[in-house]
C-alpha cells in the first residue's frame, strides 16, 4: 500500500513544475483578470488563458499534449486532447473558418455607399509593412518578420495564419501579441487620435450614407473574391470564406446557413483557435528574450497602422472637397467593431452630436480585406 501510494505522489506534477510555468500561469491569471475585470476581449482572452494554463501544468504528467503513439507490437496509445484540437491551428483550418464567421456578421453597405473610404482600410496595412522593415533590422528572417509584421492589421485570426505558415515557434507570442493590442484598442486609439489631429479636424461632419442595394452588395461579395483571387490568389483562403459568409448574408433566404456560420461555427472556432493559441504558449517557448521584442514591436505595428489610417485621410483632405474627419482613419485597421467605435466616441467628445460610427465602419470593415490582402502578399513572396 505505501509503495502505490509513494507510485502516486511521483505521478504528481508538482515535482516537474519549473520557475517558467509558475511565470506563464502568472500571465494567464493576469490575462483573466484584464478579460473579466476590464471586459476586454473576453471571447478571445478567457480560453486564449485557459490554454496557457493547460500547457503549462507539466505536458508530462498530463499527457495532454502528447501525440499519439504506435509500437511495433500492434499497440495504439491515442494522443492528448489538446493534441488534436492543436491540429485544427497547425493545419491552418481555424482561421478561414474564423472568417466565413466574421463574414456573415458583416454589414459592408458603409463601405459602399462611400467608397474613397476603402482607401483608409488600405492605408492603415502600412504599419504592416513598416514593422516588416524594422523586424528584418533586428534580425528577424523574412518569413519571421512577415508574421510579425501582421499585428498591425490588428487581425488575429490572420496573424495567426501567416505565423502557422511561417514561423510556428513564434505563433504563440504573436497571436497573444495580436489578442492583447485588439483588447487594448479602446487605450491605444484614443492618444494616437488626438494627437495626429487637431480639433476642428475632429469635429469634421460628413453626409449620412446612401442607401446600397441588395443587388450591389451580392456584387460586391463575388467581385472581391473574383478579383482578390486574380490579383494575390494567396490571399483567397482568408478573403474567399470572408466573402462567402457575407453572400450567405446579403441574398437574404438562407438564414439558417447565415445563423450557423456567424453564431455555431464562429463560436465554436473561437474557442478551438484561442485554446490551441494558449496551449501553444509553453513556458520553454514563450519565456524567451525574442518575446519581449516580438511584444515591443507589435506595438509599433498598431500604433504605426492607426497613425497611417490617420495621416492618409489628413492627405486626402487635401484634395477633396467635402472633407473627411481623419478620425475615421484610425478605424482601418481590421478590429471590427471596436475601432470605430473607439472613433465615434472620440469625435462625440468634441461634439455630442456627430455621428461618424457608419463612416469609421467602412474603413473597418475594409481593413480586414487589406490585412488579409497583405497576408496574401506576404504568402506569395516568401511562401
Amino acid at each position: 500500500m505505501l509503495e502505490q501510494f509513494l507510485a502516486f505522489f511521483e505521478k504528481m506534477a508538482f515535482s516537474q513544475m519549473t520557475f517558467g510555468n509558475i511565470v506563464m500561469l502568472f500571465i494567464a491569471g493576469v490575462l483573466i483578470y484584464v478579460a473579466v475585470k476590464k471586459d476586454a476581449e473576453p471571447l478571445l482572452l478567457i480560453p486564449i488563458a485557459f490554454g496557457i494554463v493547460l500547457a503549462n501544468i507539466p505536458p508530462l504528467a498530463t499527457g495532454i499534449l502528447n501525440p499519439p503513439q504506435q509500437f511495433p507490437d500492434g499497440r495504439f496509445i491515442p494522443g492528448g486532447f489538446m493534441y488534436y484540437i492543436k491540429k485544427g491551428l497547425d493545419y491552418g483550418v481555424y482561421p478561414p473558418l474564423i472568417f466565413l464567421g466574421i463574414g456573415a456578421l458583416t454589414d459592408f453597405s458603409f463601405m459602399l455607399s462611400y467608397p474613397i473610404t476603402i482607401f483608409l482600410g488600405g492605408a492603415a496595412q502600412i504599419g504592416i509593412f513598416l514593422t516588416f522593415i524594422l523586424a528584418r533590422f533586428f534580425g528577424f528572417t523574412f518569413k519571421q518578420a512577415a508574421s510579425i509584421g501582421i499585428i498591425g492589421g490588428a487581425d488575429g485570426p490572420t496573424s495567426i495564419y501567416v505565423a502557422t505558415k511561417f514561423s510556428p515557434e513564434l505563433l504563440s507570442i504573436i497571436a497573444i501579441a495580436a489578442y492583447s493590442y485588439i483588447a487594448l484598442i479602446p487605450i491605444l486609439q484614443p492618444p494616437v487620435s488626438k494627437l495626429l489631429t487637431t480639433r476642428e479636424e475632429r469635429k469634421i461632419r460628413m453626409k449620412p450614407p446612401r442607401k446600397v442595394s441588395k443587388a450591389e452588395k451580392i456584387v460586391f461579395s463575388l467581385v472581391t473574391t473574383l478579383v482578390t483571387a486574380l490579383i494575390v490568389p494567396q490571399s483567397l483562403t482568408l478573403v474567399g470564406p470572408l466573402m462567402f459568409g457575407n453572400l450567405l448574408r446579403e441574398v437574404g433566404n438562407v438564414k439558417r446557413l447565415v445563423e450557423a456560420a456567424s453564431r455555431y461555427i464562429l463560436d465554436t472556432t473561437t474557442i478551438f483557435l484561442c485554446l490551441s493559441v494558449g496551449a501553444s504558449a509553453r513556458a520553454d517557448i514563450f519565456l524567451k528574450p525574442q518575446s519581449l521584442l516580438v511584444f515591443a514591436m507589435g506595438a509599433f505595428a498598431f500604433v504605426s497602422a492607426l497613425a497611417s489610417g490617420i495621416l492618409f485621410a489628413k492627405l486626402m483632405n487635401l484634395f477633396l472637397k467635402e472633407k473627411i474627419n481623419p478620425l475615421i482613419g484610425a478605424a482601418g485597421v481590421s478590429a471590427v467593431p471596436d475601432s470605430a467605435r473607439v472613433a465615434q466616441k472620440i469625435a462625440q467628445e468634441e461634439d455630442p452630436t456627430n455621428f461618424i460610427l457608419m463612416h469609421a465602419m467602412s474603413p473597418n470593415v475594409a481593413g480586414v480585406i487589406g490585412s488579409a490582402v497583405a497576408a496574401g502578399v506576404f504568402l506569395a513572396i516568401f511562401g
